[in-house]
């Protein structure tokens, strides 16, 4: 019984080290291999720009429309080959109103609002160009994020590009905004590595771009559209390329209670992209796609934050065996109580709206994985309706 026990325990924590940090280490090693014997190449605008489409889906974005507009006449890019569309289905502010004011702009509207997943659908039947920016009001992308774009699309194999989230800084950080930046930094480390050995594994929805003609309808009940609409591409055959030089600057949730929305969500999208991506669980015919996808995405989504929240009582269980050896479950048992109460003051200070970035770091990581089972309940009373209220930010 006491090796069975040993045998999940080491189990649940090569899982847990394996998803969050072993991964990482094995992609950096692998990419280090393949470049040194397949140096990458720099992509290079082409002689002819491509027309684009910036394509944006919002729901009572008035406060943001402005900003979001001056912010997309700054893209420096030929403005007879930028179109820029909304899709502003089911808004109800002044949202249309403002809008109005930029005549080169096209608004499509209707008052019924289905989620964003159907205005997407939607909208994207008019889109006649043939590269396609998403990005979302509230976020702001750099000058050059076109330009950079439609360079990575220079290669023939790349049907889909990710852009880069950053979380902008604040003079004193919240656990939402220290937390999600935290994130957002190591993800972005993650991604851009995975698409140096092959590709990144989905993209954000507030900056990515895809081929126009490689675009499908999603069901209208999809929860993460950006995440399933970039892998359906990649199942395709071509490559989801990471470009950090294109970026969506955004700020971060206003606390951990509008955080907890958008986690929730995502936790829940999550396990459902997982379901209706099955086929690239499929490592025969996917290669490496699928190793990164299980490696990068579906372990979060569904075993590991089990595991994670097994090692305690299967470390507790193995001390009372008085397992061998004893000082090692010890120090384990040390290490998680150290973790855990780390977190716990990160969650007393994040109340008092202190500041403290070290113990932000694992009282998040713990959120985060809370939130994945969350995601199964709310998924599990999902009645179809891909609207949700939206998590107020800073």
């Amino acid at each position: 019984m006491s090796a069975a026990i040993s045998f999940l325990f080491f189990f649940c924590l090569f899982l847990v080290f394996y998803t969050y940090i072993g991964y990482g280490i094995i992609l950096w090693i692998a990419v280090k291999m393949k470049e040194r014997f397949m140096p990458p190449k720099k992509p290079e605008l082409p002689e002819i720009l491509p027309e684009v489409t910036l394509f944006i889906s919002a729901y009572n974005e008035a406060k943001v429309i402005d900003a979001k507009m001056g912010n997309c006449l700054l893209i420096d890019y030929p403005e007879d080959k930028l179109k820029i569309y909304w899709v502003t289905d089911g808004s109800s502010d002044k949202t249309n109103e403002i809008l109005a004011e930029y005549p080169d702009v096209t608004v499509l509207f209707q008052p019924e609002r289905r989620g964003k997943t159907a205005a997407i659908n939607r909208g994207m039947k008019l889109v006649k160009t043939p590269v396609v920016v998403f990005t979302d009001a509230n976020t702001m992308i750099n000058k050059g994020a076109v330009k950079e774009i439609v360079k990575a699309f220079t290669d023939p194999r790349t049907g889909c590009v990710a852009g880069e989230k950053r979380i902008a800084v604040k003079e004193k950080d919240t656990a939402s905004s220290g937390g999600e930046g935290a994130y957002w930094r190591y993800e972005s480390a993650l991604k851009e590595l995975d698409s140096r050995l092959y590709s990144t594994v989905g993209a954000a929805g507030e900056l990515f771009a895809i081929r126009t003609s490689l675009f499908e309808e999603m069901s209208e009940d999809t929860l993460l559209d950006d995440f399933i609409l970039s892998l359906q591409i990649a199942k395709k055959g071509y490559r989801i390329a990471y470009c950090k030089n294109a970026y969506a600057m955004e700020s971060a949730s206003l606390n951990m209670k509008e955080e907890e929305k958008r986690k929730v969500r995502i936790a829940a999208g999550g396990i459902q992209a997982v379901r209706r991506l099955r086929p690239l669980l499929n490592i025969f015919r996917y290669g490496c796609l699928s190793f990164q996808y299980v490696s990068h995405r579906v372990l979060r989504w569904t075993i590991t934050p089990v595991a994670l929240f097994l090692l305690i009582p299967l470390n507790i269980t193995l001390l009372l065996m008085q397992a061998t050896p004893a000082w090692l479950y010890q120090l384990f048992a040390a290490g998680q109580i150290l973790f855990y109460l780390m977190a716990l003051l990160g969650w007393h200070l994040a109340r008092r709206s202190t500041q403290s970035k070290l113990l932000f770091v694992p009282y998040y990581f713990l959120f985060m994985n809370i939130n994945v089972f969350k995601g199964r309940v709310y998924l599990k009373n999902f009645k179809g309706n891909a609207v949700w209220e939206k998590a107020e930010r800073v």
